[in-house]
Order: C-alpha cells, then sequence, then structure tokens
C-alpha cells in the first residue's frame, strides 16, 4: 500500500469514527449544536444583525423539528404514540408565527430533555454497565512448558489457564493452583475478596485480587455463568415496563388538556398567538423521562446490591408483590447438613474431637460437617493414621492411638459394635466408636440461614400480606420452620407439580411471587408473577428459569429486591404527577395571557431538570 492509500485509509477510518460517536452520542451532538445556534442567534440580535440572528434561530428550530419528526414517524411505526407530538407542535407554531427566539428555545429544551434522559441513564445503567466493560476478550492457555494467548470463544473444557493478578476469570472452572484470591464484587456484590481453594469453582466474571493462579475450564464462554449474566443484563437494559403504557395513556390524555386550553384562550382572547404560549410549556418531557429514568436505576441499583432483575417489566412486577412464597431447602436453610447435637457417654468436645480427627480423612459431606463444627469450636484435632474410608458409609482411623469409627448404623454393625440408639437418643445420625465400644453420635440438620427470619420481618414491614413455605421436605420438620418463622401457611411432602399448583392457587389472593433455589422449583418460579432464585452453585440453571436471580448466596436479597421495586416505581409516579401538574398549571397561566413564550420555555426546561433529578433517586 503506498502513502495516499494510508492516508485515505486513514481519513476514511477517522470519518467512521466520528459517525460511530455521533450516532451513540446523537443527544449530546444535538443539544450542543441547538444551544451553539441560539447562543450565537442572541448574540448577533443584541448586536442589531437581526436577518442572520434569526438565520441561526430558524436553523435550530429546523434542525430539532426535524430529528423530532424522524422520531414521532419511528415510534408511529412500531405503534407507539409519539409523546413528543406536542414539542414538535410549538415549534412549528412558532416558526408559523414568527417567533423564532422561542421556537429556538423549545429545540434546546426538547434537545436538552433527551440530553438529560441520555445522561440520566449512563449514569442509571453504570451497575449494568460496569458488568458489560469487564468482559475478557482473551486467556493465556497453558499447553505443556508453553503459553498462548487464545480467544476465550477458543476455551473448551479442560483447558489449563493462567489468571494473571488483575485479570478477569473469563470461563467457570475449579482452581488448580493451592490457593486464589478473587474479587467477586461484580457478581455477588460482596465487597471483601474471597479465599478459594485447590479443586473448589471459580466463577466466571471474578477478578484475580492476588497472585496468578492456574485454573482448569469446566465450561466453554458461552455457558459460563458471566455469559448468562451478561444476556440477562441485556435483555434488562432493553426491556419495557407495562409502566411506560401507562405514560402512554396520560401523554394522550396530556395532549387533548393542551389542545382544549390552547382553545380556550384564543377563544376568550382572540389572540392566536396564545397557542404558542400553551405549547411551549405543554411539552410533556416529564412523561418522556421520568419512568425509564426511575425504573432503569432501580435496575441499576439492584445489580449493585447483587440483586439481577432481567428488565423494567420484571421491576414493576416485582414492586406489586403482596404474596411470597418460599421454598425451604437451600433456600431457606443453608442447603447442607450441619451438627445440631452431639450425644454421647463422654464429654460431647472430645467426642467430637476424635470424630473430626478421623473425618479429615473423608470427603463426606457429613464428614465435613463434623469437621467444620470442631474447627468451630476451636477444637484440636489430631491427624487420623490407618485411614479407610467406605465411600457413603464411614471412615475409620487412628487418632491419638485410639481405633476410632465414624459412620451409620450398617458401618459399625459390619465393625462389630452394635449401634444401640437407646444410649444415644437419636436415630439418624452418625454414630462414633472408640476402641472397640460405642460412645455416643452426632444428629445433623439442614440449619436455617441466619438472615432467614429477618428477611420474613422485613418482607411484612414493607406490606406483604401473606408468606407461605412450600417444601419437598417432612411435614413436621416444615412445620418447626414455618411456626419458627412465623408463616401464614406450610405445604410439605410436594413434588414440582404440587409447588405450581400452590402458586397458581395463592395467585387468587394477589401477586405471588416463588423464592427458590432456581433448579428444582423452576416449574414454580416460572408459573409466579414473579420468580426469584437464590444462586447456590448452579447459577446458570437459576438464572434461566427465574426473573430476579440473587447473586449473592443471600435470602436477605428478596426484601432489598422488593423495596428498590417499590421505591423505584413510586418515585417515577411522582416524577410524572408532579411534572405533569406543574406544566398544567403553567399552561392555564400561558393561556391566561400572563407567561410569554420564551419565559414559559425556560419555565418548562427547570421543570424537565427537576423531574429528572427526581427520578435518578431511585439509585440512592
Amino acid at each position: 500500500m503506498d502513502a495516499p492509500d494510508i492516508a485515505l485509509g486513514g481519513s476514511a477510518l477517522v470519518g467512521v469514527r466520528m459517525m460511530d460517536f455521533a450516532r451513540r452520542y446523537w443527544p449530546l451532538v444535538l443539544f450542543l449544536v441547538s444551544a451553539a445556534c441560539v447562543l450565537v442567534g442572541v448574540a448577533l440580535e443584541l448586536l442589531g444583525v437581526t436577518p442572520t440572528a434569526n438565520a441561526f434561530l430558524v436553523f435550530s428550530n429546523i434542525l430539532v423539528l426535524s430529528c423530532l419528526v424522524i422520531e414521532i414517524v419511528g415510534k408511529l411505526r412500531q405503534g407507539e404514540f409519539g409523546l413528543d407530538l406536542i414539542a414538535a407542535l410549538a415549534m412549528a407554531a412558532a416558526l408559523w408565527f414568527g417567533q423564532y427566539l422561542a421556537g429556538a428555545i423549545v429545540s434546546v429544551m426538547y434537545a436538552g430533555g433527551h440530553f438529560l434522559e441520555f445522561y440520566a441513564h449512563r449514569r442509571a445503567e453504570s451497575g449494568m454497565t460496569d458488568l458489560l466493560s469487564r468482559v475478557p476478550r482473551s486467556a493465556l492457555r497453558i499447553t505443556g512448558e508453553e503459553f498462548a494467548e487464545v480467544p476465550i470463544d477458543a476455551i473448551v473444557s479442560g483447558d489449563r489457564l493462567l489468571i494473571r493478578r488483575g485479570d478477569v476469570v473469563p470461563v467457570d472452572g475449579q482452581v488448580e493452583s493451592a490457593t486464589a484470591l478473587v474479587d467477586q464484587s461484580a457478581l455477588t456484590g460482596e465487597p471483601l475478596p474471597v479465599r478459594i481453594m485447590q479443586g473448589e469453582a471459580v466463577a466466571s466474571g471474578a477478578t484475580n485480587a492476588g497472585e496468578a493462579f492456574d485454573m482448569v475450564a469446566s465450561r466453554a464462554a458461552k455457558d459460563s455463568t458471566y455469559a448468562h449474566i451478561l444476556r440477562l443484563v441485556e435483555k434488562a437494559k432493553a426491556s419495557k415496563a407495562p409502566i411506560y403504557r401507562v405514560a402512554d395513556r396520560m401523554g394522550l390524555w396530556f395532549l387533548g388538556l393542551t389542545l382544549v386550553v390552547a382553545a380556550v384562550a384564543v377563544a376568550g382572547s382572540g389572540d392566536s398567538a396564545r397557542v404558542l404560549a400553551v405549547l411551549v410549556v405543554a411539552t410533556p418531557c416529564p412523561l418522556i423521562l421520568a419512568v425509564p429514568v426511575a425504573l432503569v436505576a432501580g435496575i441499576s441499583k439492584a445489580a449493585r446490591r447483587g440483586i439481577l432483575v432481567k428488565g423494567a417489566g420484571v421491576l414493576e412486577a416485582l414492586s406489586k408483590v403482596d404474596v411470597v412464597v418460599f421454598d425451604k431447602t437451600g433456600t431457606l436453610t443453608v442447603g447442607a447438613p450441619g451438627v445440631a447435637e452431639v450425644l454421647g457417654t463422654q464429654h460431647p468436645d472430645e467426642l467430637l474431637r476424635l470424630a473430626g480427627s478421623a473425618e479429615l480423612a473423608s470427603a463426606h459431606s457429613l464428614g465435613r460437617a463434623i469437621v467444620s463444627e470442631a474447627q468451630r469450636r476451636g477444637l484440636a484435632l489430631s491427624k487420623p493414621e490407618q485411614a479407610a474410608e467406605v465411600p457413603g458409609e464411614g471412615v475409620e482411623a487412628l487418632v491419638d492411638g485410639r481405633k476410632v469409627l465414624v459412620g451409620g448404623p450398617a458401618f459399625v454393625r459390619s465393625r462389630g459394635v452394635e449401634p444401640d440408639l437407646s444410649a444415644t437418643g437419636v436415630s439418624a445420625s452418625a454414630f462414633v466408636c472408640a476402641d472397640g465400644r460405642l460412645v455416643g453420635a452426632i444428629r445433623f440438620e439442614d440449619r436455617l440461614r441466619p438472615e432467614a427470619a429477618h428477611t420474613l420481618e422485613g418482607l411484612r414491614a414493607l406490606g406483604v400480606r401473606r408468606t407461605v413455605l412450600a417444601s419437598g421436605d417432612r411435614l413436621e420438620v416444615a412445620k418447626a420452620i414455618g411456626d419458627y418463622l412465623q408463616f401464614d401457611a406450610v405445604e410439605a411432602d410436594l413434588s414440582a407439580a404440587d409447588k405450581v399448583d400452590i402458586v397458581r392457587r395463592e395467585s387468587e389472593r394477589g401477586h405471588v411471587m416463588m423464592v427458590g433455589d432456581g433448579v428444582n422449583d423452576a416449574p414454580a418460579l416460572a408459573a409466579a408473577s414473579v420468580g426469584l432464585a437464590v444462586a447456590r452453585g448452579n447459577l446458570a440453571a437459576a438464572a434461566e428459569a427465574a426473573d430476579v436471580v440473587l447473586l449473592q448466596n443471600d435470602v436477605g436479597g428478596v426484601a432489598e429486591g422488593l423495596r428498590i421495586a417499590r421505591r423505584a416505581k413510586s418515585i417515577a409516579l411522582q416524577s410524572v404527577g408532579v411534572g405533569i401538574g406543574l406544566s398544567s398549571i403553567a399552561m392555564i397561566v400561558a393561556g391566561a395571557g400572563f407567561l410569554p413564550p420564551v419565559q414559559g420555555a425556560l419555565i418548562q426546561e427547570a421543570i424537565d431538570v427537576a423531574v429528572v433529578l427526581n427520578a435518578l433517586r431511585a439509585l440512592s
């Protein structure tokens, strides 16, 4: 390629980039151009160059009016009513009556309103945009002793990757190094880095906050956690809530009111120019701006709290919820066994220390629960020797010279020890034997989440009228939890189909939100007005099943999400009501002849700014 071709290519590239900038930021460009024309026009008018001043003012008016007409036609083709019609009528009337300055101010007002909406959306979407901006494009793949930078689309399950300090984890996988320190705040809202040990899962979208570590991919990028979240974010940004249609209907009503006020003003005064004064202050920017800004702000705020709402329509539906149905296991409980009671002939701590030491050799969930409880109590565990495990049944080992068995009845019986249930007082437990005799038993239970009670209290404080526990567990277990948390109704021994029936039955009482783990509760989540999944392990399945996903494994987000949704909708309606109310008062004053077009345009601009700022309160 010769020098002229290179120069031409560079100019073309610059031109393309400028056009792309103008396309993406056209509200800012339109506002700056129209404002510059008005400023130049006013300056020339003060200098006495009236014809040139009018040319600048007319250009501003025609430029914005042309863009506005194109936008109105586009909306009408999509079956949407153009609320901007009043602004178009105001600018056209200004040109007709020769009120070029008033028309130019309206054009700046309209362009400024759309710029305010553009700015407000950018700020309100920042919580979601932060997720989108962090998408990794490539990863460092390890093949033998070689390292190669590859696109993340080329990564497949089983690939070994090096995640450097500051890198975003590109795909789901397991940590291969001894340990990894990752920042999961973009996924869960948790502000502190989390330590992940070798063999444990690490989710895509987390950031390496420590030293470089190796990982093995378990999924392709398109199937990973982060990709699912990004698809939900894009869907949320493109959604439109039913409340928008309320604004459309109000826009039709407001247009009718405007025309009536203008007609009465002209008929009562005989001054046709008052039509312009009324149209100028009637530009319905509060309706255009308030609803989308407030709802998008609410979605963004929820995202920052680790609550992913699939769209503005979901946010509005969430704001109406007055009946909440909860799954139990993995939703109100931690979904994993914990030590509930230690019984036997020895001191509970000594019995637990023996069992915990032996279970260090086991990877079973009950064994991990015993070790975790022993460590929680600060017990000094000993290294097990000659350990042997029968998977799913029990473990035996030498602990401080004593032969220790920990397992179920069949396991200890096979080792020559008869489990005496009357001696332990429990029938479902892990039995502990030392030196050939039964010394005690450990009873397990799926513990309630520590935030469960506070969550139920928060929902009642927000006006939820009815709460229902729908569990697949035994009635006595579900009833105990239901009574403790003061549920209005408890249903137990349920299948997935039974939960759907309960959701449908409760729908007769009001708007129902189903809260579950997003996997076995998927049918009920889909049947409810709002399905909310508490992400626990399989986030991808939860995201597909529910309308709202709590990215943190914390059920407290249920009440927080409801509070954010109700506040965002309240602010949206409040902004519309106040904005339209002030505009209506201004119309009456203008129709009476006390508000000239120029002053009216400035007042309307102040109303628009106030409406946008109020709508942005949904972020706080």
